[in-house]
């Protein structure tokens, strides 16, 4: 018997283990107050090294019901009734009446196998049960379709019910059901509710998961309370993880825990991860940018990525990649490939990147850009303009060598040197101001870049939706304006004859944008925040 088919009854037959009279006044008390990530920890032993908290507040998941358009609704609606269809085939189950009433907030956590071979970890659930009597009656159901299919067993007074492939291991613990992949996790599980250490006892684990995230309407948050043993797992469970470098290896190794929640509120679902950093672990100097830069760019940018001090992170790579040959050989190789351009990397080109920089595609039907329907355009602001003028002029002469026509114009009062084609305009490249540098690809985007827009990105509606409510004072902006990029996917598509299926199109076009942004807490933590903006239903 497969542990999928399993694994429904076995919340029955578990649950009804207790037994005649005994289990009915059990499951006719009060419901446990299993609501927080903190009380579930109770129940899950103490070397798990990574969670996720599962929220069954329908408040909370209510709030997505505000959301998508009419095709992703019914999409959403088709693909819930085929998983009530399929539960249903198997088991007769019908999750809105026999589950949905008493299922509460719930945990997973991953242990290291039991076996020390075993490369795969352990997992362990731990689900609140909220309404008892709901519970009792569920089990009764499900205990009468089971037909006999499990075992049953006790270990130190507790009943335990296993699939036959031993696969699944149940087991009423408290005012939990809890479920586990091999039986000496489960056996653990029970230690832990009869005195053994538990994750929420451990100090450092505490306070992980008291850890606030200010995210409205928590649907889920996940905790990983131990980086460098879950990366270890995913090391010796995963042969194609190998391929990282050890200096790759050793960076991650320094994280010390993350924490990371999911929730929904007016404008989408949120996202945000907070990253505490070892103590050991080298500080690195990064400042918040003024975000000025986007005032570059015009309301209908299709895509933006901005940051700065591209100078300081090169710097701090060069100076890891010491310790580590495979990163150095590639960094070696890309100053060699420079090199050819008559440039060095390090003094030429990423030296004088000490300010903020955006990085934007813009749509555009015109010139060279007509048939691919958008171009790019960056804005480096930079304290040494000696420097990246000589880099620049580098570049011209190797472009000339290319036969390419290089040339000066003056566009709206700027002197702007252009790279031409046979096709027309392919790139250039001026001055905004005394320390700000474009770099525009395709000549529309010249046009662009010296023009001042009639309506800037930071004021359109779609940037000021897709970002609210994200940390003003941050590292840097990721945008998306999400119809103006199936505009493009879409036109594609249809070029090369194979349209995007409705299902997964309907999805997207009921997204308005992405809007994500990292900031740094202190000197040893960070946070990222992400918005998916979504399309208000009608």
């Amino acid at each position: 018997m497969s542990a999928k088919k399993f694994l429904l009854p076995a919340v029955g037959a578990t649950v009804l283990a207790a037994g005649g009279a005994a289990a009915y006044l059990y499951l006719k008390g009060p419901a446990t107050d299993g609501n927080t990530p903190l009380t579930l920890a109770t129940v899950i032993p103490d070397e798990a090294y990574m969670t996720a908290f599962v929220s069954s507040d329908q408040q909370a998941w209510s709030k997505l019901q505000q959301f998508g358009t009419p095709e992703a609704q019914t999409v959403i609606s088709q693909s819930l009734q085929n998983l009530q269809k399929d539960i249903s085939a198997q088991s007769n189950i019908d999750f809105e009446k026999d589950i949905k009433p008493w299922i509460g907030h719930s945990m997973v956590a991953l242990l290291p196998k039991a076996q020390s071979k075993a490369s795969q970890p352990s997992l362990l659930a731990v689900i609140t049960i909220r309404d008892k009597i709901s519970a009792l009656q569920f089990a009764g159901k499900l205990a009468s379709q089971s037909g006999g299919q499990s075992k049953e067993s006790e270990y130190k007074g507790n009943k335990v019910i296993s699939s036959q492939d031993g696969k699944v291991y149940a087991a009423l613990l408290k005012d939990y059901l809890v479920l586990a992949t091999d039986q000496t996790t489960l056996e653990n599980a029970i230690n832990t509710t009869q005195g053994e250490p538990s994750l929420a006892s451990k100090p450092e684990a505490k306070a992980v998961l008291s850890q606030a995230l200010e995210i409205k309407n928590t649907l889920a948050k996940a905790y990983l309370l131990d980086y460098g043993k879950s990366l270890e797992s995913l090391l010796a469970s995963n042969p194609q993880a190998e391929s990282l470098s050890s200096l790759n290896t050793a960076q991650l190794k320094q994280v010390k825990s993350m924490v990371a929640g999911l929730g929904v509120d007016d404008e989408g679902m949120r996202f945000k991860a907070v990253v505490a950093m070892d103590p050991s672990a080298p500080k690195y100097n990064y400042k918040a940018v003024s975000g000025k830069v986007i005032s570059q760019f015009p309301a209908d940018t299709m895509a933006l990525f901005s940051g700065g001090n591209i100078s300081q992170i090169w710097s701090q790579a060069t100076q890891q990649s010491q310790s580590d040959p495979t990163t150095q050989k590639t960094l070696d190789e890309m100053r060699e490939a420079a090199k050819t351009a008559n440039l060095d990397l390090d003094k030429d080109v990423f030296s004088w990147m000490d300010g903020e920089f955006g990085l934007a595609l813009i749509p555009s039907d015109r010139g060279i850009l007509a048939q691919l329907g958008f171009g790019g355009l960056m804005v480096i602001d930079t304290s040494d303009r000696q420097t990246a003028e000589a880099t620049l002029a580098k570049l011209d002469t190797l472009a000339k060598s290319s036969s390419i026509a290089v040339a000066q114009r003056d566009v709206q009062g700027k002197k702007v040197t252009e790279w031409n084609s046979p096709f027309g305009s392919i790139l250039g490249h001026g001055w905004l101001d005394n320390d700000s540098v474009f770099v525009a690809l395709g000549g529309p985007m010249i046009d662009i870049a010296t023009t001042p827009p009639s309506t800037t990105l930071d004021s359109s509606n779609t940037f000021k939706t897709t970002t609210n409510g994200l940390p003003k004072q941050n590292l840097g902006y990721f945008y998306l304006d999400m119809d103006k990029t199936m505009a493009q996917v879409n036109r594609f598509s249809m070029m090369t004859g194979a349209p995007i299926p409705p299902e997964p199109a309907a999805v997207l076009n009921s997204i308005q944008g992405i809007g994500m942004t990292s900031t740094k807490v202190d000197e040893a933590t960070g946070a990222m925040d992400l918005l998916l903006a979504l399309k208000k239903a009608k």
